[in-house]
């Protein structure tokens, strides 16, 4: 994974927090955001380990390379924070994300959403005789391409689960 930089210096990294699972980790995670005026772009979280009560954190967010460096620190400071991952800068991994994508229309636009679909591997999960509902996997340059091709070919709305990540190879987080 590569960061994704803009003409003012702001990068777009995704980092993964291992924390314990109990109440207030999360809200104390998304305060830190808050609190320093930090945006986030996506945000994922489920338990990953139910033995050891741990919970793994996704979070998009862009910044100049000294803003993600200053996040990532006081990540690592928060009291239930076991790991911190910038998987787009540290190591090698694997990004996804899913989305599901209404798209209206006949004719030849249902025709060319049903080619364009296929071509992305794009899965119908609902079919009416006006509409679709398309269920995609993959990198999110992959959906946001998708999303902006169905445009005007009859979008009508998109529902996305955010970004998962995880690393290559037989290593743990």
């Amino acid at each position: 994974m590569s960061t994704k930089a803009n003409g003012d210096g702001m990068e777009r990294h995704t980092l993964t927090v291992l924390v314990d699972n109990e109440a207030g980790v999360l809200a104390r995670v998304v305060g830190l955001f808050s609190g320093r005026g930090y945006n986030i772009e996506s945000l994922t979280v489920a338990e990953v380990d139910a033995a050891a009560r741990t919970s793994r954190i996704t979070i998009v967010t862009s910044g100049t390379p000294q803003v993600i460096e200053q996040i990532e620190a006081q990540l690592r400071r928060l009291v239930p924070t076991h790991a911190v991952t910038n998987w787009s800068a540290a190591k090698a991994g694997i990004e996804r994300e899913m989305a599901l994508i209404k798209v209206a229309g006949t004719g030849e636009k249902r025709v060319e959403a049903l080619r364009m679909a296929d071509a992305f591997r794009a899965r119908p999960v609902d079919t009416t005789h006006s509409s679709f509902v398309f269920e995609i996997t993959g990198a999110p340059s992959k959906i946001d391409s998708f999303i902006e091709l169905m445009r005007p070919l009859g979008l009508v709305d998109v529902s996305r689960t955010g970004v998962a990540a995880i690393s290559r190879g037989p290593e743990a987080m």
